[in-house]
């Protein structure tokens, strides 16, 4: 029985480290990373980015995309939500060539930088900022690293979204923000 628990237990803990390196592509030059210039990883994320401020989107900035990569998306969501996951922002074909988003991309369907912008759960096109009822809740800003240019028509949904990138994604990286009301 000790071997049969000492088997598992390996298992488990290769399988949890293989796990954890699945949100990271490696690329030349590094591990895929994502900042703010706003905030800092799982820091508070400044009032003017929220229902509380101006709702803009905040700066973003991204480097060491992975070989293959041909387009990014991002999602921004909110796990803390007492209905369930609420989306915030959903954005798609973003160029390779952009290295971030400048703060306040605004509500068009095609963002002057490139790509093509989806519908939140705020029922509008773009971004909505942290809104939250009460308490503090977390705010995951997941940029993904796709092989093709997805050709989503604008206003899709986070669920629309990660259905076009089913077996396209090359790397992903995640940065996570907090907010109070």
């Amino acid at each position: 029985m000790r071997n049969k628990n000492t088997i598992n237990s390996c298992l488990l803990f290769f399988i949890g480290i293989i796990f954890l390196t699945l949100p990271y592509a490696k690329a030349e030059g590094g591990t895929m990373k994502l900042i703010s210039p706003a905030f800092d990883e799982g820091g508070i994320i400044p009032e003017k980015y929220t229902c509380d401020g101006a709702d803009l989107s905040p700066p973003l900035k991204w480097d060491s995309l992975p070989e293959g990569t041909k387009s990014l998306a991002l999602i921004c969501d909110d796990p803390d939500a007492p209905m369930g996951t609420w989306v915030h922002w959903v954005y798609y074909d973003i160029p390779v060539s952009t290295q971030g988003v400048p703060e306040n991309v605004g509500g068009d369907d095609r963002p002057e930088i490139g790509g093509t912008q989806g519908i939140n759960d705020f029922r509008r096109i773009g971004y909505g900022g942290p809104c939250p009822p009460g308490g503090t809740h977390r705010y995951y800003f997941k940029l993904y690293a796709i092989d093709t240019l997805l050709n989503l028509s604008p206003g899709a949904t986070k669920k629309q979204l990660i259905n076009a990138m089913e077996n396209h994604i090359v790397g992903r990286v995640q940065l996570m923000g907090k907010y109070r009301r």
